[in-house]
């Protein structure tokens, strides 16, 4: 008789959860820049440069928790599409915060929102492919988990 197989003891990668915490803050950062081009309230410029920060802050956690993934072997190789779609968005993220510095209007419009609509379509993109950089390694048939 069969046994049924039960959950895989193979534990899951820690990395995706905070791509995906980090993601959000930079696809948030679009909202307050747009809402700043709008009504020019110098308040939404902040929160846009927070959300940014936030993002690269938790893009390097994710990082350091990939790296830690790797080490305790929870993860399989590298998908190279995932790992260049956040790491340009990370780049350019960076490159964001530094515009999101200037005074006034030039610190969003025009080449704030529009690198943040970059990096929302990016991370969009990551976002629906799974937030994981790495494969993720399965328990196959007779292997024990």
């Amino acid at each position: 008789m069969a046994t049924p197989m039960g959950p895989s003891r193979i534990p899951k990668p820690l990395h995706p959860f905070f791509v995906g915490l980090g993601g959000a803050l930079l696809m948030a950062a679009l909202f307050t820049d747009f809402m700043y081009s709008s009504n020019s309230l110098m308040q939404w410029a902040n929160f846009s440069a927070w959300l940014i920060t936030g993002g690269l802050i938790l893009a390097l956690i994710s990082a350091i928790v990939l790296i830690i993934d790797f080490a305790l072997g929870w993860v399989g190789p590298i998908r190279w599409l995932d790992f260049g779609l956040l790491a340009a968005a990370a780049v350019l993220s960076i490159f964001n915060v530094f515009i999101h510095t200037r005074d006034a209007w030039t610190s969003v419009v025009p080449s704030g929102i529009t690198i943040s609509a970059i990096v929302t379509i990016l991370l969009a993109v990551a976002g629906l492919r799974g937030w994981c950089v790495t494969a993720i390694p399965f328990a196959g048939r007779g292997d024990v988990a």
